[in-house]
């Protein structure tokens, strides 16, 4: 299933193995991974609570 990651990137959440926050130099991203490479990373975030509440609803994941 293809979902919109930004105005140019879409991702096939059926190839992704890894998702992971993290803490770069500019900030917050979350990367997506197929295996051992990285495919994409999001926009920045100022909190890893905010990484993760956006990771949830861009999933649609529900508590």
């Amino acid at each position: 299933m293809f979902v919109k990651l930004n105005d140019r990137v879409y991702l096939n959440l059926a190839r992704i193995t890894r998702i992971k926050i993290d803490q770069v130099e500019d900030g917050i991203r979350i990367r997506f991974y197929e295996g051992q490479d990285q495919v994409a990373k999001s926009q920045k975030f100022a909190s890893i609570e905010e990484a993760d509440q956006w990771l949830e609803k861009f999933l649609k994941i529900e508590k």
